[in-house]
C-alpha cells in the first residue's frame, strides 16, 4: 500500500521537530570561531601609512596570536600591539591596536644616525624601507621586557623613536598573512 500523498502518521501531525543536529553544529562552529579569534588568529585592518610600503592603508591581515605564547618576538617581526595606557593618555597613540616592525630586543643598543638605523653598532639592512629616516635618535639600550619598534615609513610613523620602547606585554601577535586586497595577498 502506498503512502504517497497521505498525511503523516498521527503521532507527528501538527508537531514541528527542531533541527537539533544543525543547531549543535552551528553552536560548535561559533565556539570554535570564538576560541580561534581569542587565542590563535585575529583580523587586523591597516588604517595608517606608518608601515608603507610594506603595508598600505586598507590592507587586511591575519594576525598569529599563538607564536608569542611559544617564543618571544624576534628582530624583524611585524607585530600588532595594544598601545600601553600611558601612550594613549599622552596622545602619542590612539586607543586601537597598532602595527610596527621589531628593530631591537631587550639589552640591545639602538641608534639612528645619518639616515641609518644601527643595532649594537651595526647598520641594519632594511630593504623594506623606501626612505631613510631624516631624524637622529639615541644611542639607547632597550630595557628588559621591552621592544624597540619602528614603522617601515620611517618619517611618517609614531613609534619607539617618538614614545620609547614598547612593553612586550602589549604585543598581541605577529602579522602573518595579508588577505586583502586580492592583488597583494601573501605571507608577511
Amino acid at each position: 500500500m502506498s503512502t504517497h500523498g497521505q498525511a503523516p502518521p498521527s503521532h507527528t501531525r501538527g508537531r514541528r521537530t527542531l533541527p537539533w543536529g544543525r543547531l549543535l553544529w552551528a553552536g560548535a562552529l561559533l565556539v570554535l570561531a570564538l576560541l580561534l579569534r581569542g587565542f590563535v588568529v585575529q583580523p587586523h585592518h591597516i588604517v595608517t601609512g606608518s608601515m608603507e610600503p610594506t603595508l598600505a592603508v586598507g590592507d587586511r591581515l591575519v594576525v598569529d596570536k599563538l607564536s608569542y605564547r611559544l617564543h618571544p618576538p624576534r628582530a624583524g617581526d611585524v607585530v600588532v600591539f595594544e598601545p600601553p595606557p600611558e601612550l594613549v593618555r599622552s596622545g602619542d597613540l590612539r586607543g586601537h591596536s597598532s602595527i610596527k616592525r621589531v628593530i631591537a630586543l631587550p639589552g640591545q643598543e639602538v641608534r639612528v644616525h645619518d639616515g641609518q638605523v644601527f643595532v649594537d653598532g651595526r647598520p641594519l639592512h632594511e630593504p623594506y624601507v623606501a626612505k631613510a629616516p631624516t631624524y637622529e635618535w639615541g644611542p639607547a639600550r632597550v630595557p628588559e621586557d621591552m621592544l624597540f619598534v619602528l614603522g617601515d615609513n620611517r618619517n611618517g610613523s609614531s613609534d619607539s623613536h617618538v614614545w620609547g620602547a614598547l612593553p612586550m606585554r602589549s604585543v598581541t601577535g605577529r602579522a602573518w598573512l595579508r588577505f586583502w586586497p586580492p592583488a597583494r595577498v601573501g605571507a608577511l
